[in-house]
């Protein structure tokens, strides 16, 4: 459990997210995303040089990703401040915050910004020699589509594992999935009721390229494809027998965000409201059977919780990283929740995936939902890559 670890209220952004191969497909993301948070920094009147430490997130490769987080640290203005990379899949984000949080928590520095982008249009191609293959063919991989479709010590895609945790317990079906993918698309239209109040409280634009002399902004998530009961219905489950139509899991995206982590006095002085508090509580980080990524959030929620000597009563907002219905719908048989009651404003299943910003983004909206409810502790979890978890449990107060 954290007790001296903070986040300075609306210290945090994210962009809009753009669908895959969109308006953000040809940026650098980690230009892009060092870019927009120098913006960011600027329109709140935050000096770079109050930064100590930078620790960037990206989980798909770029030009120049060897030195992606000094680079990213020089070009935002940190430029002599040490910055670390962290590539953790979907927890990426999470896991960046937790790091942030453990090191103000012993003392390491005092505020650390946390910045979280990725790019999955235009993915890389990469090869490497191989003199002894047949005729010194190479060994290649396209990052994005190789990946997504096989987890090299699980030998299956990301959908089969969705699939596997789906039928592994009783009252996950195609209706079901259907029903929860329709509530999700419903909770996001909130997030854009009154001309996008809810969005606008957190999220920052980003400037992007058109061509070498124009350049455009996107205010605005870009590419979400809408959801009615009877589109649903409609469509064939992606494999046969299974419960998850191309309409009840997520799309690949581009963006970024940022959070500052910091001491508790440091956090009120950086505040846009000195009387709301927002505290980084605890941390859950698990891994579950083979081929069962979908259940991951459980295991990774209930460590959290036992962490912050928390229960699941005391939650008064939880969000989710779904990319697949059947994260959801597993979460809430085996933790006795109502799956219609979380995910308020929205959840990547709608929003997208762009890898590292994605668990940021979600908890950048868990606080401002907390903050309208006034106060009270809020959880987020997610699954990842590996059959892997990651539940970050925050406080806000006031």
């Amino acid at each position: 459990m954290y007790k001296k670890a903070f986040i300075p209220f609306r210290g945090y952004y994210s962009s809009p997210f753009a669908r895959w191969q969109g308006s953000l497909q040809n940026e650098n993301s980690i230009e892009l995303g060092a870019a927009t948070a120098k913006r960011w920094l600027a329109s709140k009147k935050f000096d770079p040089k109050m930064i100590d430490y930078v620790v960037f997130g990206k989980t798909v490769g770029q030009h120049h990703s060897f030195y992606a987080s000094t680079w990213a640290g020089g070009m935002l203005g940190a430029e002599k401040v040490p910055a670390v990379h962290i590539s953790q899949a979907c927890s990426t984000s999470t896991t960046c915050l937790n790091y942030a949080a453990m090191s103000v928590e012993t003392g390491n520095y005092d505020l650390a910004f946390c910045l979280m982008t990725d790019r999955c249009s235009n993915a890389p191609h990469t090869i490497w020699p191989n003199p002894m293959g047949p005729g010194g063919e190479v060994i290649s991989e396209n990052w994005m589509m190789d990946n997504f479709n096989a987890d090299p010590w699980v030998g299956l895609p990301m959908i089969q594992t969705a699939e596997n945790t789906a039928a592994s317990i009783e009252g996950i079906t195609k209706e079901l999935c259907d029903e929860i993918a329709l509530r999700r698309f419903e909770q996001y239209q909130d997030s854009l009721a009154n001309d996008r109040e809810f969005q606008k409280r957190y999220m920052f634009p980003v400037e992007y390229k058109i061509s070498r002399k124009e350049t455009g902004v996107l205010e605005a998530d870009e590419g979400i494809r809408p959801r009615t009961k009877e589109s649903l219905a409609a469509k064939k489950p992606f494999i046969p027998g299974g419960v998850h139509s191309s309409d009840v899991q997520t799309h690949p995206a581009d963006g970024n965000c940022a959070f500052i982590v910091t001491t508790r006095e440091k956090a009120q002085e950086l505040s846009a409201d000195k009387n709301i508090e927002i505290q980084i509580i605890s941390y859950g980080f698990t891994r579950v059977d083979k081929g069962f990524m979908a259940a991951a959030p459980v295991p990774a929620a209930e460590k959290a919780l036992k962490n912050a000597g928390l229960s699941l009563k005391d939650i008064k907002a939880i969000k989710t990283h779904n990319p697949f219905a059947a994260n959801d719908a597993y979460m809430s048989k085996k933790m006795g929740l109502d799956p219609m009651t979380f995910n308020n404003y929205g959840s990547s299943m709608i929003f997208g995936h762009p890898q590292g910003p994605t668990a940021g983004r979600c908890i950048a909206e868990l606080i401002e939902e907390l903050v309208i409810l006034g106060g009270g502790y809020g959880l987020f979890t997610g699954c990842a890559a590996g059959d892997t978890g990651a539940s970050l449990i925050v406080k806000v107060t006031g």
